[in-house]
C-alpha cells in the first residue's frame, strides 16, 4: 500500500531535474512529498496575496466556504490547465451547490504573473476562480504553507520553466487543511470527496 501511495504522489512532481544554482535552497521534493503522505507536519496557513482585480487577499477571506485551492503559472504547457478545468467542471456539475465552494489558483511565477495577466487568464477556466499573486516572499510562504515544491529551471532556449509539485488541496470553512487530490483528477473523483462537506453548515 506504501508503494501504491508514493507511486500516485509522484503523479504530483512535474518535470522535476537538476536546480539552478542561484535558486535558494529548500527541503527536496520527496521530503514534501513525504510530509503529505503521511501528515508528518501540519498543511496549510495564513497568507496575504494580491487577486487578479489588484485587491489583497488572505485566507481569512474565504472562512465559510469549502477551498479548492491549487499551485502553478499561466505559462504551465499541461498539468495545471488540466486540473483547472476539472475543477471547474466539478463546480459546473454541483450547480448551485458548487457556490459553497470558493476555487483559488495560486501562482509560483510571481515575476510573470501579475495581477493583469491573472485578470485574463482566470477566467478562462471559471468566472468565480480567484488568482493570486504577489511578492517572491508572500508566494513562498504560501506555496511552503501547503508544502509545495517549485523551482525555475533553464530550458535549452534560454528562458526558463517552473518544475512543480502539483496536488489539487481541499480547505474547509474553518480554513483548516482536509487533504488533496494528485493531479489529472477527474472532476467526478473529486465530487466523491468533496459532497460529503457539502452538508449543512
Amino acid at each position: 500500500m506504501r508503494r501504491r501511495l508514493r507511486a500516485a504522489l509522484l503523479l504530483g512532481l512535474v518535470g522535476l531535474g537538476p536546480a539552478r544554482a542561484e535558486e535558494p535552497l529548500q527541503r527536496s521534493a520527496a521530503e514534501l512529498m513525504d510530509v503529505l503522505m503521511w501528515n508528518r507536519e501540519p498543511v496549510g496557513g495564513p497568507f496575504a496575496l494580491t487577486d487578479q482585480n489588484g485587491r489583497l487577499r488572505t485566507d481569512a477571506d474565504f472562512r465559510g466556504k469549502l477551498v479548492i485551492l491549487t499551485f502553478g503559472y499561466t505559462g504551465c504547457p499541461d498539468v495545471c490547465p488540466t486540473d483547472l478545468m476539472e475543477i471547474a467542471r466539478a463546480l459546473t456539475l454541483l450547480g448551485e451547490a458548487g457556490e459553497a465552494i470558493q476555487p483559488v489558483f495560486v501562482t509560483l511565477d510571481p515575476a510573470r504573473d501579475t495581477a493583469a495577466l491573472l485578470a485574463e487568464f482566470v477566467p478562462s477556466f471559471h468566472p468565480r476562480l480567484i488568482g493570486l499573486t504577489g511578492s517572491e516572499a508572500a508566494v513562498r510562504q504560501a506555496a511552503e504553507a501547503y508544502k509545495v515544491f517549485y523551482r525555475k529551471v533553464a530550458r535549452p532556449d534560454g528562458d526558463d520553466m517552473i518544475e512543480h509539485s502539483a496536488f489539487v488541496y481541499l480547505v474547509d470553512r474553518s480554513g483548516a487543511y482536509l487533504g488533496f487530490f494528485p493531479p489529472g483528477t477527474t472532476a467526478e473523483r473529486m465530487l466523491t470527496i468533496i459532497r460529503p462537506h457539502l452538508g449543512p453548515r
